[in-house]
């Protein structure tokens, strides 16, 4: 259901370098590296045939319109009978196609093996192994249609890297809004449990305070110090785990006041915060401490539904990758208490799931990716919809609502004037089928096209 971060790694050591190396023999990297620079050269526009799209404001289809895209941004939609794209223009035909908004996923750890549940390799890899997987992972998020993701929980502090070097087209991925590791009490979700007295994780002295918090001036430390190296979330674990050892998922494990202290200093420092919440009273203090988003919420009960409600608290809810951890129990060795863990709480979160959308409780799209292979995020769009949301509430968590949730509704998760150019196509309608989301056939990122199959035809001047 989630994934907890224990080495001790030396967060001074800096990863792009790393990420740089593992993408030099990229083509489309040395290609847009190589290129001469445009710098003064007018924009050419693209223009984009959409069959059908995706109203994620208004939630609803729009037959047969134009998107005019100008470099990074949407220059404007209209209806494609009034406006003809001039000689020459560059012109892709996704006139039998479905477009959408690039979809977000508000809970991934991108630097996480979906086939490594073993403590073990948190004494056995480097930072750098992690980096490595992050690339491919990445790419694999993006392709499947994920074009803005939320990576919240990976060593310190990968996910801003990775951020920058995508940023700087050093790297091939979503957007990402990173968070460091998430905050834990001594001894809970986030902490090493479960060996000797005499066991230790060789670090710098200041390496703990960055991920073990006890006491509100530590928290307040911490959510600084964090800030300080970058990141763009703070997140908090707010009860007890099922992928870690030695705790209970219902069990509180910061008190309100400490979330509350959390909740402030993050917000002090202009960033969101989420928190890991499992059990009802760790969901409940998460929402009056002022948290912007509750992941996880298994154990949801009414009045952790009424706080929600009354403070606007989303919730991010991981209900596919249950059926992924039982069913790969036997081959990634998985320990048999994360299994019966599982066991308890991923049938009562689907349940609870479905009572938070009958409630009218604010849902964001979050699937935990990491704990399931990269790449797999839209399977999760099916279970949403077989527990309660319509196809139209489940596309617009991954658009709108997710937009929203990260603060970033001004440039992302809609198809609008002045929106990134972040677009994705299906072969059919994803409100008849949600499926077919599972099977992305073009994937357009900031005006660059990086998927393209047969639902496309290649791009070409219109002949007059």
């Amino acid at each position: 259901m989630e994934f907890s971060h224990t080495t001790g790694m030396n967060h001074i050591v800096r990863l792009r370098w790393v990420l740089a190396c593992g993408l030099a023999a990229c083509p489309a990297v040395a290609a847009a590296q190589s290129a001469p620079s445009t710098a003064s050269a007018p924009v050419r526009p693209v223009y984009i045939r959409a069959g059908q799209l995706f109203d994620s404001v208004r939630g609803d289809m729009r037959k047969d319109q134009l998107i005019v895209v100008e470099g990074s941004r949407i220059a404007r939609v209209v209806a494609a009978a009034s406006e003809t794209p001039p000689a020459g223009a560059t012109v892709l035909d996704l006139s039998e196609a479905t477009v959408l908004p690039g979809l977000i996923d508000c809970h991934t750890h991108l630097a996480v093996r979906a086939d490594r549940y073993d403590e073990i390799y948190s004494f056995k890899d480097t930072p750098f192994q992690a980096a490595f997987a992050a690339v491919i992972h990445a790419r694999r998020t993006l392709e499947a249609g994920f074009t803005t993701v939320r990576d919240v929980g990976s060593p310190p502090f990968l996910a801003v890297d990775l951020r920058n070097s995508i940023n700087e087209g050093l790297v091939i991925g979503p957007r990402i809004v990173a968070s460091g590791p998430g905050l834990s009490i001594t001894g809970g979700h986030g902490d090493l449990n479960n060996y000797s007295p005499q066991t230790r994780v060789m670090m710098f002295p200041e390496e703990r305070g960055f991920q073990i918090a006890d006491g509100v001036d530590q928290i307040r430390h911490v959510v600084r110090a964090q800030v300080k190296y970058g990141v763009d979330l703070i997140k908090i674990l707010a009860t007890g785990g099922v992928l870690s050892k030695g705790d209970h998922p219902g069990a509180t494990q910061y008190t309100l006041e400490e979330l509350k202290a959390a909740a402030d200093e993050a917000h002090r420092a202009g960033r969101k915060i989420a928190a890991h919440a499992h059990g009802a009273e760790g969901i409940r203090f998460s929402a009056i401490a002022g948290i912007d988003s509750v992941e996880h919420g298994s154990l949801l009960d009414e009045e952790g539904i009424r706080e929600m409600k009354a403070h606007g608290t989303y919730l991010v809810a991981d209900i596919y990758n249950d059926d992924y951890i039982l069913g790969k129990a036997r081959d990634h060795k998985i320990p048999e208490e994360f299994i019966e863990k599982e066991r308890k709480i991923g049938r009562l979160q689907r349940e609870n799931f479905r009572k938070a959308v009958d409630a009218g409780v604010k849902i964001a799209f979050g699937t935990d990716a990491g704990v399931y292979p990269h790449g797999d995020n839209a399977k999760q769009f099916a279970y949403m919809v077989q527990y309660g949301q319509t196809p139209v509430q489940a596309i617009q968590s991954a658009t709108s609502a997710a937009a929203d949730l990260l603060g970033r509704s001004e440039s992302v998760g809609s198809i609008a004037p002045g929106k990134f150019a972040d677009l994705i196509a299906v072969d059919a309608d994803p409100l008849v089928d949600i499926r077919v989301l599972e099977r992305v056939s073009f994937v357009m990122k900031d005006g660059v096209v990086y998927k393209r199959s047969s639902v496309t035809t290649d791009v070409q001047p219109l002949r007059p």
